[in-house]
């Protein structure tokens, strides 16, 4: 019989189930902070981008005074000229000259104001760049000190699982024990499920007849078609259905069964033969 081999299982199974657990909580607990240093990375890359932004306005803004200065100095210069203007077609185009300059400047004047309100602007969104960067900094330097501290009491817990483990696994096949601790860890941590009625409770299977009698009778280690999980038989189970018989199953009867079998038909001779003269009488089931 594998009943101590079965204990052994669901015994193991305890232990691996909270090992499977603790092992997924150890690979979740990092996402928060890699989620928090994604968020840093994030806000550097912004404050980073302003910054560049902000040297390109100042650049651009110095190019503006530039242009202001040599069109102010050109219209000067056009303006003094007014006075050595001789004609009327000479004077008409020195003040048109005059007035497009005249528009040019106005045009810097303007771009300059708009350029340094936007300056004021990014210098404003970079000191509060600056200011969440520093506090998701802070975060980030708690939430490295709490994993560890977490990820330490989780190692701790994982070596006392991991001696339970030692002190269940021996005398236990290899082949089987591989293959226990892969069903464990893809199927939430059962990996042995009795069966009842006939059917898997690990995946709710329907399984054929004689699958089952091979499992109750002990015949080798089985595993569920569907689930891949270990199956067995409770022995305190009296549900006739958790080990029917398939028609090629072989019954083995009693000499007192074969006795009353051997009599049973006898009496349907008799009823039979005395019932053929009357009528023809049909038994009903």
């Amino acid at each position: 019989m594998l009943t101590a081999t079965y204990d052994k299982l669901k015994a193991l199974q305890v232990v691996l189930s909270k090992k499977c657990a603790i092992e997924a909580e150890m690979e979740e607990i990092p996402r928060v902070l890699t989620t928090k240093i994604e968020l840093l990375n994030r806000l550097n890359k912004t404050m980073v981008d302003k910054e560049k932004h902000l040297e390109e306005t100042k650049t651009r803004i110095t190019e503006i005074k530039t242009g202001m200065t040599d069109a102010e100095k050109e219209r000067e210069k056009s303006e003094q000229l007014m006075d050595q203007i001789k004609t009327q077609r000479e004077y008409e185009a020195l003040d048109k000259q005059i007035k497009d300059i005249s528009a040019k400047e106005l045009d810097f004047r303007k771009e300059l104001q708009r350029l340094e309100s936007a300056i004021e602007e990014t210098k404003a969104q970079i000191d509060k760049e600056k200011t969440l960067i520093a506090k998701q900094e802070e975060e980030v330097k708690e939430e490295q000190a709490k994993i560890k501290h977490e990820m330490k009491e989780k190692q701790k817990v994982l070596k006392t699982l991991e001696k339970e483990e030692t002190k269940i696994t021996p005398g236990l096949d290899e082949d089987i024990l591989f293959k226990f601790e892969r069903i464990i860890k893809s199927k939430s941590g059962l990996g042995i499920v009795p069966i009842k009625n006939g059917i898997c409770t690990g995946c709710y299977m329907i399984l054929p007849a004689q699958f089952v009698n091979d499992v109750r009778f002990g015949q080798g280690i089985r595993f569920c078609p569907e689930c891949s999980r270990i199956l067995f038989v409770s022995a305190e189970s009296t549900d006739e259905s958790d080990y029917m018989f398939s028609d090629e199953t072989v019954t083995v009867y009693s000499e007192e069964e074969d006795e009353e079998d051997d009599d049973d038909e006898d009496d349907d001779e008799e009823e039979t033969s005395g019932g053929s003269g009357g009528g023809g009488e049909t038994l009903e089931d």
